[in-house]
C-alpha cells in the first residue's frame, strides 16, 4: 500500500494506492483524513 498527499478540485485529500509486484496500481481511496487502517480494511 502507497500512501500521499495530494491536491483534487482545489482539496488537499490523502491518496491511498494498493500496487502490485511491478508497481501497478490495482485499486485507490481517496480519503479527507489520514486514516491507514480504514485504508487497509478497504483493500481487504
Amino acid at each position: 500500500m502507497d500512501e500521499t498527499y495530494i491536491k483534487v478540485k482545489g482539496k488537499w485529500t490523502y491518496l491511498y494506492r494498493a500496487v502490485d509486484n511491478s508497481g501497478k496500481t490495482i485499486d485507490f481511496m481517496l480519503s479527507e483524513r489520514r486514516d491507514e487502517t480504514a485504508a487497509t480494511t478497504f483493500f481487504r
